[in-house]
């Protein structure tokens, strides 16, 4: 039995095999729609999620499988003050393959140790999120044809974006990969990212405040939002959430093939007036969301 906490914990070459699988099915999706016929998904999320939880849930009703859960924690046990230890002991017993969201970083760790069945994190405070990094790697891969050779460019909240911290440590396993990592000082990669990941496996990278001055070298643009609910101090998030606005001035700058990707939600990060533009991928990416939630799906319960 496997779960996915990290997205390292898929090797390259399995990585590899999970996006042909989710290339497959794109290509052809009525083959996969009873292979898990009788299997049960249970989404277990104590946070807010409208793509992941939604794709997910999408993904096991497109295998033929079927889907019970919750969707805060307010609405579970755990407003009662049960762990998630215990709630996944119990949800075992129930569904074949689960998937948690948390607040807490290392809750889906937690349950992971504690189940019997396979556990997919799908979000965890500020720290991972694997299967937006295998969307974003499908959608990379899908529509720039390659995921090396490649000038990445994340701009945002890169303090608090799990998205971010996942795609970097999945990226690093990729030849001649360069990130220019672009936000406010207050903002900027936390330190284990920058000495664990990034130096300590030789990556390129560099550190700016300014969008428009790398927007011609960018492959790929991978915008984020700043998080009001990772802050402590409003007046901080008031001062910092409209630092970087992507406008039609601004991707004018941009290489021609460049890519906007971006997990959304957005709020005013990304102006409407671009999603015209045939560089802006993000909703494209929200559907590749499912294909590849449906491969690992798959993949897990050992049905591919």
């Amino acid at each position: 039995m496997k779960h996915i906490i990290s997205p390292t914990d898929l090797t390259v070459s399995e990585l590899s095999d999970l996006l042909i699988l989710a290339e497959e099915i794109i290509q052809n999706p009525k083959k996969y729609y009873n292979v898990c016929q009788g299997k049960k998904l249970a989404t277990l999320f104590y946070e807010p999620s409208t793509r992941t939880r939604l794709s997910f849930e999408a993904a096991m009703l497109n295998l033929g499988g079927n889907i019970l859960g919750f969707s805060s924690a307010d609405s579970s046990s755990a407003a009662k003050g049960e762990s998630v230890a215990d709630t996944i002991r119990v949800i075992s017993s129930y569904a074949d393959i689960c998937a948690i969201r948390h607040p807490k970083e290392g809750a889906p760790l937690v349950a992971s140790i504690h189940s019997s069945i396979p556990v997919i994190n799908a979000g965890d405070g500020g720290h991972n999120h694997p299967t937006q990094t295998f969307t974003d790697l499908l959608t990379i891969k899908n529509l720039k044809g390659r995921l090396n050779n490649l000038t990445v460019g994340f701009c945002g909240d890169l303090k608090f974006g799990r998205t971010v911290h996942s795609l970097i440590n999945a990226m690093v396993r990729y030849d001649n990969i360069h990130f220019v990592l672009i936000s406010p000082e207050e903002l900027k990669i936390p330190t284990y990212l920058r000495e664990e990941v990034l130096n300590a496996n030789n990556i390129s990278y560099q550190e700016v405040r300014n969008l428009e001055a790398v927007m011609p070298d960018l492959d790929l643009l991978y915008m984020t939002r700043v998080q009001k609910e990772r802050f402590f101090n409003e007046e901080d998030y008031i001062r910092l959430k409209d630092t970087y606005i992507l406008d039609t001035k601004k991707m004018q700058l941009a290489k021609e093939d460049m890519l906007v990707l971006h997990p959304l939600p957005r709020v005013n990060e990304i102006s409407t007036e671009i999603d015209s533009d045939p560089r802006a991928v993000y909703f494209k990416q929200a559907e590749y969301g499912v294909y590849v939630r449906m491969a690992l799906i798959m993949k897990l319960l050992e049905v591919a």
